[in-house]
Order: C-alpha cells, then sequence, then structure tokens
C-alpha cells in the first residue's frame, strides 16, 4: 500500500492531558512506536488557531501517523489554550503567543514526566514563533520551524539563539505567503549555526503528497536521519 493522505501506521496512540501552571487543561495524543521505544520525540506546535490551526493540521496529524512507524519517533500533538480539535477543546482562550508560554511549558514537562527520549520543537507557522520565543527555556535538542511568518517573533528572539547549542532548523517554502527563501537566510543570519532549508514549489500550508513527504524527510533528517529515506509503500496493517 502505497503510504500518503490520512493512512495511520501502526503505533501505540493515547489520548492525553496535562495542566498549565496558570490552570488550564490542555489535551492532546501522544503517538509511540508500536513495539519499540522511541528514539527521539517530537514536540509539535500548531498553526494559527484563528485561522484554523489545531493539533490535527494536516503535516502534523500525518507526522503522528507515520514517523512512530518509519522512523521510531514519538509524536506528541496537543491543542493550545482555546483551540478545539476532535480530540477535544483545551481550556482558556487565545493569547496571542503570550499565554501560550505556559502551554509549551506544559508541554515540556509532560515529556520530562514522561521519560520521553530526546526532544525537539516542531513549529509550523504560528507555531514557529512560539517555538522561537520559549524554546531557550526548555531541554530540547533543537527546533524544526516549518514556514515561520516571524510576524510575533522578533529579530530579538532570533538573534537570542546565538550561541545556544541546539539545532535550528527552518525550512521555508519558495512560494510561501509571508517569509520567502532569500528573506529568511537574511533574518536568520544573526543565529551562524541555523540551517534555512528552501523548499522549491512549496507553499506556505506544503498541500499534496509531495510537500508533505519533504517536509517530513526535512524533520527526520535532522531528528532520526538513520531513518532516511523515508518508505513510500507499506506492506503490514493500518489503522485507516
Amino acid at each position: 500500500m502505497e503510504i500518503r493522505g490520512p493512512v495511520l501506521l501502526p503505533a501505540r496512540r493515547e489520548d492525553i492531558a496535562f495542566e498549565t501552571i496558570d490552570g488550564l487543561t490542555l489535551v492532546g495524543e501522544l503517538a509511540l512506536p508500536a513495539e519499540t521505544e522511541p528514539v527521539a520525540t517530537l514536540v509539535t506546535l500548531h498553526p494559527l488557531p484563528t485561522a484554523g490551526g489545531f493539533m490535527d493540521s494536516h503535516v502534523l496529524r500525518k507526522a503522528a501517523g507515520r514517523l512512530p512507524a518509519l522512523a521510531d519517533l514519538a509524536v506528541l500533538r496537543f491543542n493550545t489554550r482555546g483551540t478545539s480539535s476532535p480530540r477535544g477543546t483545551s481550556e482558556g482562550a487565545f493569547d496571542g503567543g503570550r499565554g501560550e508560554a505556559f502551554d509549551v511549558a506544559a508541554a515540556m514537562d509532560f515529556v520530562r514526566e514522561r521519560g520521553l527520549p530526546r526532544p525537539w520543537l516542531v513549529g509550523w507557522s504560528f507555531g514557529t514563533e512560539l517555538a522561537l520565543k520559549y524554546g531557550r527555556d526548555h531541554d530540547v535538542e533543537g527546533i524544526i520551524l516549518l514556514s515561520p511568518p516571524l510576524h510575533r517573533a522578533t529579530d530579538e528572539d532570533i538573534a537570542a539563539w546565538e550561541g545556544v547549542p541546539r539545532s535550528v532548523i527552518v525550512v521555508v517554502p519558495e512560494f510561501d505567503d509571508y517569509l520567502r527563501p532569500e528573506e529568511a537566510r537574511r533574518r536568520f543570519a544573526p543565529i551562524g549555526h541555523a540551517t534555512v532549508i528552501a523548499v522549491d514549489g512549496g507553499k506556505h500550508l506544503w498541500v499534496g503528497e509531495t510537500q508533505t513527504r519533504r517536509v517530513l524527510t526535512e524533520i527526520v533528517a535532522a531528528v532520526n536521519p538513520d531513518a532516511l529515506p523515508l518508505p513510500t509503500e507499506w506492506h503490514g496493517a493500518v489503522v485507516g
């Protein structure tokens, strides 16, 4: 069977909830490899909820559906405050990236309490703002930024990563609506160790199987390169 679209490969999937320091309950899902322990953990941060972003935004849903099986990764998805999905609604209200600092902290507390290995923050659009602004506060191996708009993250937030011994991977679509590769290289230049990856033909929403596979490949290349190349066919059972 070709691996594409909403297919769910085998994994141990668990509905989860955790509390923020300001007293909100956030809901999410943890997906683990079906029969082995994960080699690393993706803590995903979804796009802007006021524009339809949530834990099931398609790249994040497909990461959780495929990467536990294909790359031995744990994938944690959750709704930030005030965000709804079929999993449920996280308490609170959207706070423009301010109160969401507590949401990131709560997710990282959950990772630590569960003993999940080698956490990385993977942000998409609005989620990249959270990773840039708050990722340095937590014990992560690095951050992966998909389509960063740089609306809320300032030049000071970017420059603060210089000298921080954690990977900064920036995946920028050629035809992004907000930040294109040339400008991204300029804006991220203050981080001497940042890697800016331009994706030919890519767009902000990464629509289509070709773009999805490219994004998942770049994530795995950073976190568990031994799992590459990602297979395009699956010969076992699937969930859906």
